[in-house]
């Protein structure tokens, strides 16, 4: 599917509603679901997610080095809002136009992990998060992004394979984009030492 999606039709007049108050809330063809269930959890996890590239995209801001990744992390985060609206709706109830994950994100992800890790050192080995705030808050959204695409996945037959690839993808990317970062700062990697346990010889 490619072309324009159909803007949100939607007035938020009022911050609370007491609706959900005893544990459900709606989706957009106006059905009750528990809080607790997988697909709430699913675009919930997803606004996690949103909210933690939001993070990232302020650290990235820091410095003009690293600023062309921000229209990136931005451009993520409206695709983050397209996959919760797809996840708040029900397969009989999506709208043709309605905004959604295709197969374009995940291919833009590709090329963006393709030219920035084009840059980058071989790995020797596994490397741990930090060295900069940057690279530990994408880090951070690498973990969310595995757990949102965990949790997609448990839908069963009801879990949209689009947007399942997309986060997929989107993993990879922001695993390329915490090296990149780093390695654009001129920051050393921390690599995963396995003798720096506490139980190794001559750590105590």
């Amino acid at each position: 599917m490619s072309g324009n999606f159909d803007a949100p039709r939607l007035a938020i007049n009022r911050v609370y509603t007491r609706k959900g108050d005893t544990g459900d809330t709606h989706l957009a063809g106006g059905q009750r679901l528990s809080k607790s269930h997988i697909r709430i959890e699913a675009y919930g996890t997803i606004d996690e997610l949103n909210s933690f590239i939001g993070v990232a995209r302020e650290s990235v801001r820091d410095s003009t080095a690293i600023a062309e990744l921000d229209p990136i992390l931005l451009r993520v985060q409206h695709e983050l809002f397209n996959a919760g609206s797809i996840l708040a709706t029900l397969p009989d109830d999506v709208h043709p136009k309605q905004a959604r994950i295709t197969p374009a994100e995940a291919i833009q992800l590709e090329v963006e992990i393709d030219r920035m890790n084009a840059d980058l050192p071989p790995l020797r080995s596994f490397v741990l998060p930090g060295g900069c705030r940057a690279n530990a808050d994408l880090h951070v959204c690498r973990t969310v992004c595995r757990r949102a695409e965990r949790i997609c996945v448990s839908m069963g037959p009801q879990a949209d394979p689009e947007i399942v690839k997309y986060l997929n993808r989107l993993s990879d990317a922001l695993f390329v984009w915490s090296r990149w970062v780093s390695h654009r700062l001129g920051i050393p990697e921390t690599l995963w030492e396995p003798n720096c346990a506490a139980s190794a010889d001559g750590v105590r």
